[in-house]
């Protein structure tokens, strides 16, 4: 396994692991290589067998979250529009055997009859629930959100019903 510094990203990587699903992790250290391009890197490609490959850019994230008022929200999945961008950009670099996705990595809180129905990954004494959307989909439910930051999200609703678990080799 790489040293990933974010915590999301490393809980991936021993999911991605601990399933057999064969994997290239990006070394973020390495971004001097991408000079001069206005491109983000991404994450991981994920090679399942017999599907389109994936380029991920993992989005950590909190299950539940709480905001600035003390109120509990839930499925936060705001992204960039520099990363919307930059995802579709290699997928077009990488070609029609690759499939772009946003993996949103939950770091699962609360107690857990309130988590959902997923089965979660115990990661360092921690648990985090992984779920994949399409680039394509995203893209097409996402609406503005912050337009200081540039982001945009899906609405709940929405991205409930068009992220699902990560299939593979072991479930």
């Amino acid at each position: 396994m790489s040293h990933r510094q974010i915590p999301y990203e490393s809980a991936f990587e021993d999911y991605l692991r601990s399933r057999g699903v064969p994997y290239v992790g990006v070394d973020q250290t390495r971004k001097a290589i991408f000079a001069g391009a206005r491109l983000k890197s991404f994450d991981f490609i994920v090679y399942f067998p017999g599907q389109r490959h994936w380029i991920v850019d993992v989005k950590g994230r909190m299950f539940p979250y709480v905001n600035n008022r003390g109120a509990r929200c839930y499925w936060e999945n705001w992204v960039s529009r520099d990363d919307i961008e930059s995802l579709g950009e290699w997928q077009a670099v990488f070609g029609d055997e690759f499939e772009a996705r946003f993996v949103f990595a939950y770091f699962l809180g609360g107690p857990p009859d309130r988590w959902p129905v997923w089965r979660p990954h115990g990661f360092r004494s921690e648990h985090y629930l992984f779920l994949s959307v399409r680039l394509a989909d995203y893209r097409e439910h996402c609406r503005p959100r912050s337009a200081s930051w540039d982001t945009v999200a899906v609405p709940r609703a929405v991205f409930r019903r068009i992220i699902g678990p990560i299939e593979g080799p072991a479930g």
